[in-house]
């Protein structure tokens, strides 16, 4: 801790030279993006805190940092001795940052960030609440010694594998220009990128995605990636190469003129006001979001497979956790899941660190294991692992609670309420135009009857060989003003979960896809198909804490789990199945 005491006061020397008074660090890249590379962990580097949401908040004598109920408990233990005060997001009576900023920073007072790593639309809301920003200097030059900037190669996808060619998406995406009467839109969102180009690559860990800015015209397509001397080998049809670097100078350029479209909730706002002193800005969702959530046949029909091998591989995984006495770790179990899925041939990569976790770690929601903190796993209590790969053909992620042993009651009613509210959403019918945040309930209603809630999303979208995390979908009980409705084609995770500080944790998880019910004189009704073919551990289950419909609801899901996987299992491994899920003892 005395190594980051020393960090933050050179910062704030930094400060004083530069009359700023407040300095403001995100956890993001010039891209706004959720996942960053080691190029851009300025704010891990000035806190100590290793989570991958936060904003820190360094004044001349005080710092701060706001975090998210997923990260309290890793906060609380990392930020400990530094000085840094925690902020919790969403508790009683903790302001946000920028509520905080209105009420204590002084008059005339400067505050000071890297405005190509703080979005337009943040960057507006934090000049509302203070007198002055300054934007164009990073203070951390110099402190943080950053690493080479990502530029790795990049790998084009066939038409067969994406269900749509690179110019069908530029011509939507110009349809929706004429739309806004736009000359250019601008994107700098990543993964936005990588979906319109057809391309992907390995710039950020797990998400396969290249570093780059995106301008398109209603004639030209400029793609600003790589350096003078490493430039991806894409032969597309006028789309012009640039180097990463030379977006700043396009941007003061006269190629960028008129009414030019950006999302100011990704867009740096450092970008934002160069090209609003060269156009007017139309500032409006991207319209590549959208069109990347809905799911076309080819993506739907690749996933389906997807998912079915990398069930079987979890499901492997959990026979061999509950059979073997090698004495494993957290570690060590992350290791033999990742073999499993390496035997399937269109395995590329992880898609997110794996959190696994045994006992109160999984309590610690974004837990991930470490060798210098090494947990073996015990015939006693729960083990969580929340994972997931990236292949040729799809994105997964799925998490299990396995049961080691002997359980407390408390712990079977968290694991069996878990379960139920899974199932519920997975279940639900729903009219059009209904959002993720209507539905949230459905997984929450039983535990807020017993006391219980989770402090995070029920479900957010997941992409196709691409971020496991994507918009602009998702299933939360907060209501963000910005909900979009659910619509076919979209995939959603549903991980509803309990967590008890010290004791346990758990959380299971299914992705599912929505699709089209039926309609009637009513409306249009959905429903979600599921994805996700692995058995919930029927010995964490306990019926006394489920209705009738549940109870039919769960031994349902089972035999289809059963049902599905007989055919890619060896009788030895379908003899477990039918004992792990139930289903031999289930009445008929």
């Amino acid at each position: 801790m005395s190594e980051i005491k020393e960090r933050i006061g050179r910062l704030r020397e930094a400060m004083e030279r530069e009359g700023v008074y407040a300095y403001y660090i995100p956890t993001s890249d010039f891209h706004n993006s959720e996942y960053v590379g080691d190029y851009f962990k300025v704010r891990e580097f000035f806190s100590g805190f290793t989570g991958s949401a936060g904003d820190l908040l360094v004044t001349l004598n005080r710092a701060f940092l706001w975090t998210d109920g997923r990260y309290f408990l890793q906060a609380e233990a990392e930020l400990s001795g530094s000085g840094i005060e925690l902020m919790k997001m969403g508790e009683e009576g903790v302001p946000d940052i920028y509520e905080f900023l209105k009420k204590n920073m002084p008059e005339g007072a400067v505050l000071g960030f890297d405005g190509r790593t703080v979005s337009a639309a943040t960057g507006k809301r934090l000049k509302k609440n203070v007198s002055r920003v300054v934007y164009k200097k990073d203070l951390s030059e110099g402190i943080f010694i950053r690493p080479e900037f990502p530029s790795g190669a990049v790998e084009n996808l066939p038409d067969e594998i994406t269900g749509m060619s690179v110019m069908d998406k530029l011509g939507k995406l110009r349809e929706e220009m004429k739309k806004k009467d736009a000359n250019g839109l601008f994107i700098s969102k990543l993964d936005d990128i990588a979906y319109i180009l057809n391309i992907r690559g390995r710039d950020v860990k797990y998400n396969p995605v290249v570093m780059s800015f995106l301008y398109i015209t209603d004639e030209k397509t400029y793609l600003f990636t790589g350096t003078q001397t490493k430039k991806p080998d894409i032969a597309y049809h006028g789309i012009i190469i640039k180097p990463y670097d030379e977006v700043t100078d396009f941007l003061k350029s006269k190629k960028v003129e008129g009414r030019v479209m950006v999302d100011a909730e990704s867009l740096g706002y450092l970008y934002f006001k160069l090209i609003k002193k060269r156009a007017e800005v139309i500032e409006a969702p991207l319209p590549s979001e959208k069109m990347k959530a809905v799911k076309n046949e080819t993506e739907i029909r690749h996933l389906k497979e997807i998912y079915l091998k990398d069930s079987v591989a979890l499901t492997r995984f959990i026979k061999y956790l509950t059979q073997t006495d090698d004495g494993l770790t957290e570690m060590s179990a992350s290791d033999k899941l990742l073999s499993f899925r390496k035997s399937i041939p269109e395995f590329k990569d992880l898609s997110f660190e794996t959190i696994s976790a045994y006992g109160k770690n999984a309590a610690i929601i974004h837990y991930e294991p470490s060798e210098d903190n090494v947990t073996r796993l015990e015939r006693k209590g729960m083990y969580m692992v929340d994972s997931g790969g990236q292949y040729t053909g799809g994105t997964t992620d799925v998490t299990r609670t396995v049961v080691m042993g002997e359980l407390s009651e408390e712990e079977k009613k968290a694991f069996t309420l878990t379960a139920a509210g899974m199932l519920n959403i997975l279940d639900s019918f729903f009219l059009k135009g209904t959002t993720g945040h209507q539905l949230d309930v459905l997984a929450r209603l039983k535990m807020w009857k017993n006391g219980m809630n989770y402090r995070h999303g029920t479900g957010h979208g997941v992409g196709y060989m691409l971020n496991v995390h994507e918009g602009p979908h998702s299933i939360r009980n907060k209501a963000t003003g910005k909900d979009c409705p659910l619509e076919p084609g979209m995939l959603v995770s549903d991980e509803p979960g309990v967590y008890i500080e010290g004791k346990f944790g758990v959380r299971t998880e299914n992705i599912l896809i929505v699709e089209n019910a039926f309609k009637t004189g009513d409306g249009e009704f959905y429903r979600f198909e599921n994805l996700t073919v692995v058995p919930i551990d029927h010995r964490g289950m306990d019926y006394r804490f489920l209705n009738d419909d549940e109870i039919r609801s769960y031994e349902s899901y089972q035999k289809k789990v059963c049902e599905i996987l007989k055919d890619e299992l060896n009788e030895e491994e379908r003899e477990w199945l039918y004992d792990y899920s139930g289903v031999s003892g289930f009445s008929q």
